[in-house]
């Protein structure tokens, strides 16, 4: 697949159909329920799923079959939580056996995480950038967003 990947329609409709492109109105439409967290997430996993799931949710930005990128979101975030508490316990370079200096083990996880969660966040719409193509009313999101699908018969 070539070029940008398509915007969602629900990202669209919150941000006004800036580019004015026509709406899929063929578009399946997941249950809008409140995804329950994952049990199998670390307890900073867990604290981070229950600080977004609920404003995600109420904005339309996440449905049931969104459940799994988010936990995915989340687990990176609870590792790197881990991996920074490890590193404030562990110097960062490591003299090896050998005589060789290394990176600790932590700072690559912490590292490899922060990138997974950044990829993750764009595509959540938890970063600034992606954030600032939104325009949402919170109030009004439900009923807006219901008026504007009502009008491709959905």
């Amino acid at each position: 697949m070539r070029g940008r990947k398509p915007t969602p329609t629900r990202l669209k409709l919150v941000a006004g159909n800036p580019g004015k492109r026509p709406i899929n109105g063929a578009e399946p439409q997941p249950t809008a329920d409140l995804p329950t967290c994952p049990a199998h997430l670390n307890p900073s996993a867990k604290a981070e799923w229950k600080r977004l799931a609920r404003d995600l949710n109420r904005i339309g930005l996440l449905t049931m079959v969104d459940r799994a990128a988010l936990a995915a979101y989340c687990q990176s975030y609870g590792r790197w939580v881990e991996a920074e508490r490890k590193l404030k316990e562990t110097p960062i370079l490591l003299k090896m056996p050998s005589g060789y200096i290394q990176h600790s083990p932590w700072l690559t996880i912490a590292n490899k995480e922060r990138e997974l969660m950044a990829r993750y966040m764009a595509e959540l719409g938890l970063t600034p950038s992606s954030r600032s193509r939104l325009a949402v009313d919170v109030s009004a999101t439900d009923p807006a967003i219901a008026a504007v699908w009502a009008q491709f018969d959905m």
